[in-house]
């Protein structure tokens, strides 16, 4: 299960909307066939791995990290390929909560007398795919808050300046963030600031992330480096007031929301963009748009990069949340892991629900 699985990443940055799987068919100790699942439309794993092996696999184990699919989609079931190939055994780490699925899979080679396991290394599994699980079973997609700050906890310095407060290491590991993400979500305030362009540059095949900007009242400039060049960008904003006609000419598609006293409805958003099959979101905004989302709990995971620097009084923090009346109002949050990227450290963080 654990080379399934590491087949499986090999999918990290081009299987959306599909989730990562990847097979390993095996005698025993002895592997016959290796597949992963390399982007939507094509083989998916259990398919490839059947079709490494280069003898029959009948009487013989799969494991797969994610339950075989038992209905025909973009490409066949895979269900009735294992069958077909007379696999004895089936060990999945995670069942598919997709509703096309759902059991399904597991049911039918259980009714054919597949032996069949599951939970194996179900963690490693869950969070290879947490963003696929995640709109599965909440019909959103799983929102992950990246940010760097200095060590007294500053985004910028008071006049805005943030550039650079990581260090080149940290940036780099943020584009691996980037590439795996199916959105990098950012808001107007970042765009007019900044102007970035939110590509994931890195080395390889990798589908571009669509950049989402929440801008409550379509203010964003045609003119802006996220609608010059080929990667998508959606704009969401108030349905209430007219789309600018030189929006859309420059390549914008625009997502009309409910906008309220503070801002866009962000889970009117992240219910939308799970509709067009939206797997992880990472967000990489200013304070408001990051604080809005963790008050609403919509946040599953922070990435914080903190760089050995003051910044001094006056600049942002990375969520505007307050100011709180008592200690009470705390927002708890269980970190994860912490690693060194050059001089910075990285934190990775989920909110903690035992509080």
């Amino acid at each position: 299960m654990a080379e399934a699985l590491r087949l499986a990443r090999k999918g990290l940055y081009t299987t959306d909307p599909n989730p990562r799987v990847g097979c390993v068919i095996a005698d025993g100790a002895q592997v016959s066939g290796r597949g992963w699942h390399q982007r939507a439309g094509g083989p998916h794993a259990e398919i490839a791995a059947l079709r490494d092996a280069n003898h029959s696999v009948r009487g013989q184990t799969a494991y797969v990290t994610l339950e075989p699919c038992s209905h025909h989609g973009r490409t066949p079931p895979c269900v009735g390929a294992l069958l077909e190939a007379g696999i004895a055994r089936v060990v999945v780490a995670v069942p598919d909560p997709n509703p096309a699925v759902a059991g399904e899979g597991l049911g039918q080679l259980r009714e054919s007398g597949v032996d069949v396991q599951t939970g194996l290394m179900a963690n490693e599994a869950e969070a290879l795919n947490c963003g696929f699980l995640t709109r599965m079973r909440t019909g959103r997609p799983w929102v992950r808050v990246k940010s760097a700050i200095s060590l007294d906890g500053r985004t910028a310095l008071r006049s805005g300046e943030s550039q650079w407060i990581s260090g080149e290491a940290s940036r780099r590991d943020v584009q691996h963030w980037r590439a795996r993400s199916s959105v990098i979500l950012t808001g107007i305030g970042t765009v007019l600031a900044d102007d970035p362009s939110l590509l994931a540059r890195v080395e390889g095949p990798v589908s571009q992330p669509l950049r989402v900007v929440a801008d409550s009242r379509w203010r964003t400039p045609p003119t802006s480096r996220l609608l010059d060049d080929p990667a998508q960008t959606l704009v969401a904003g108030d349905r209430e007031l007219p789309v600018p006609a030189a929006l859309k000419a420059a390549g914008a598609a625009c997502l009309p929301v409910t906008v309220g006293a503070g801002g866009v409805d962000l889970a009117e958003l992240l219910e939308a963009l799970a509709q067009r099959e939206i797997n992880e979101v990472q967000v990489e905004a200013g304070a408001q748009l990051c604080g809005s989302l963790l008050a609403a709990g919509l946040v599953d995971e922070i990435l914080i990069y903190q760089a050995p620097m003051l910044l001094g009084d006056g600049g942002p923090g990375p969520f505007a949340m307050g100011p709180l009346e008592s200690m009470a109002e705390r927002t708890h949050l269980k970190v994860l892991e912490t690693t060194h990227f050059g001089d910075d450290l990285r934190i990775r963080l989920i909110p903690d629900t035992r509080h």
